[in-house]
């Protein structure tokens, strides 16, 4: 039998946490040995862990760490296309292309994910309103199914399999490696307008008023404001800056200086980030970001501003904390995230960090996240009461049509999971050819109905 360890693991929110018996092969031969062994109930792929909640556990029984194949297939400088094996992490694919002019095509907010996670949950940044996910720029992967069987799969060839593996959360198979495409830049630099605005209205306005002239574009949001405050925002709006946007004598456009890295050393108490902390941290920071235009900043900045801070989520303290990501149709989207501002504000439970982002066309992932409209996403700190808070929330949700982000949850219910994915019954009856003895489980899949629950046996 192929050696596992017993490991108490957890997404990066540190909510839940579990005991499982985690593999981690050095090969991609090692995977297909692993399923055949027989020797646990069930299993799932793990990357770096960075997805939020229980998407990467599977309690009692398997979690395969594929971070040892990392291995690089393939670089075309002329056109960017990479093949490379599903541990390979964004850090890596930045210190290999951006040196040669490439960027990846879509980036969540930290570089320590990898190429197979960011397909099983087809990651959005903050240019999903002009390039879409990431799954949309990858050309083809090879996916090794629960019977052992290699499959070559993508949008021109076993189409279902790939639109149901993108965003599929390791369900369908184990991602071995991936052929994608890359993103032409000329520098490691983005040039980014600020603009501070005065409500939730105006930013979504802002947003699409001007969003058709930015590659990228969020917005910080004060999750505790009120009244006519609600939702005021900071727009932080970039494109990629070219050669001649650099003052002269840059000592290297395409790699910028290193950055200082600090840390948390220990998990804080508790009540460290509360109502009163965090509503100091929103006015000051609302205070002191007003309007900027054409402000170079380098892509670590822009993109990765948390990836400076070493164990972040340690300031949620010991319990963790829980991030609630939430979409709504554009035609719903304002009474939708207004009315979860206003319960989260009246609530008095602080979130630290709050963003919003515009999203455009969806594409044709069964699970993906994205579609067309405003999503918002909150980092709750775990305490007595919040699982309430959030089933009134997800009413909410479901009342204006919006979805919940399997990636970044850990309390989302069956039914309300049902009721927000059309393509779910669909994708339950490939899993089932594709799975009959359910090999493939977690611990999201069962508590969202996507799997048998008989895996916990072993708990």
């Amino acid at each position: 039998m192929p050696p596992w360890v017993r490991r108490e693991l957890s997404g990066w929110a540190r909510y839940p946490v579990e005991a499982c018996h985690e593999f981690r092969p050095e090969r991609r031969g090692a995977v297909a040995e692993i399923l055949a062994s027989g020797g646990q109930s069930s299993y799932i792929a793990r990357g770096l862990g960075r997805s939020y909640g229980d998407c990467a556990l599977n309690r009692g029984a398997g979690v395969v760490n594929l971070t040892r194949l990392d291995r690089f297939l393939n670089f075309d400088e002329d056109t960017g296309e990479v093949r490379c094996e599903a541990g390979v992490s964004f850090e890596a694919l930045l210190q290999t292309c951006l040196p040669r002019g490439w960027f990846p095509p879509v980036t969540p907010g930290t570089k320590f994910v990898t190429v197979g996670g960011a397909i099983a949950n087809d990651i959005h940044g903050k240019n999903h309103h002009a390039d879409g996910t990431f799954g949309a720029a990858v050309n083809e992967m090879t996916l090794l199914t629960p019977n052992g069987e290699r499959v070559v799969c993508g949008p021109q060839r076993n189409a279902d399999l790939f639109w149901a593996t993108v965003g599929g959360a390791g369900l369908t198979g184990f991602i071995l490696d991936a052929r994608f495409r890359m993103l032409k830049v000329e520098t490691a630099y983005l040039k980014a307008d600020h603009l501070r605005v005065k409500g939730l209205a105006e930013a979504m306005r802002a947003m699409l008023d001007s969003d058709a002239g930015y590659r990228y574009s969020v917005a910080w949001i004060d999750g505790l404001a009120r009244g006519k405050s609600l939702g005021r925002s900071v727009l932080m709006r970039a494109n990629h800056a070219r050669l001649s946007d650099l003052p002269s004598g840059t000592p290297n456009p395409l790699w910028p200086p290193p950055r200082g890295r600090c840390g948390v050393p220990f998990k804080l108490p508790s009540l460290t980030l509360n109502r009163w902390s965090v509503r100091a941290f929103n006015t000051l920071y609302y205070a002191t970001h007003g309007d900027a235009a054409g402000k170079l900043v380098d892509f670590d900045a822009y993109f990765y501003p948390l990836d400076s801070i070493a164990h972040w989520y340690r300031l949620y303290g010991r319990r963790g904390f829980v991030q609630f990501q939430v979409s709504f149709p554009a035609a719903s989207a304002e009474a939708g995230l207004a009315e979860v501002l206003e319960k989260l504000s009246a609530s008095g439970r602080a979130s630290f960090l709050a963003v919003l982002k515009r999203f455009g066309a969806a594409n044709a992932g069964w699970l993906s996240f994205p579609s067309p409209g405003f999503t918002l996403a909150l980092d709750l700190p775990m305490r007595d009461g919040l699982p309430r808070l959030l089933g009134e929330l997800e009413s909410r949700v479901l009342a204006h049509g919006g979805r919940i982000y399997a990636a970044k949850d850990a309390l989302t219910t069956a039914d309300a999971f049902r009721a927000m994915y059309p393509e779910l019954g669909r994708f339950r009856a490939l899993r089932a050819e594709l799975d009959p003895r359910g090999l493939l489980s977690s611990s999201l899949a069962r508590r969202l109905g996507l799997a048998r629950a008989g895996a916990e046996a072993f708990a």
